[in-house]
């Protein structure tokens, strides 16, 4: 599976945003069900910090996987080909 950790159908389809604001909505209810089990205050203020970095790792096939590729690539022109010369039914 090479897709996007979240490729959906369209039938099921939904924006990260619209995840994202649920998820927040959802943290925003477990801290506040955690301020009332403490006895806190609602007006208590609690600081959420977000620590993350991203580092490019690698663009275009591994080596075993260019291989492949270029197989594919070299069968659909090959099949082009003999469609085109009629000796493969359309």
């Amino acid at each position: 599976f090479r897709g996007h950790f979240s490729s959906k159908s369209r039938a099921y389809s939904t924006t990260l945003g619209a995840l994202r604001d649920v998820r927040r909505a959802w943290r925003l209810a477990q801290a506040e069900a955690a301020r009332v089990r403490a006895g806190r205050s609602t007006t208590d203020e609690i600081t959420l910090v977000t620590s993350s970095s991203w580092t490019y790792l690698a663009s275009g096939y591994r080596p075993g996987e260019e291989l492949l590729a270029a197989q594919v690539r070299h069968d659909i022109a090959h099949t082009q080909r003999l469609k085109q010369e009629g000796v493969v039914p359309v």
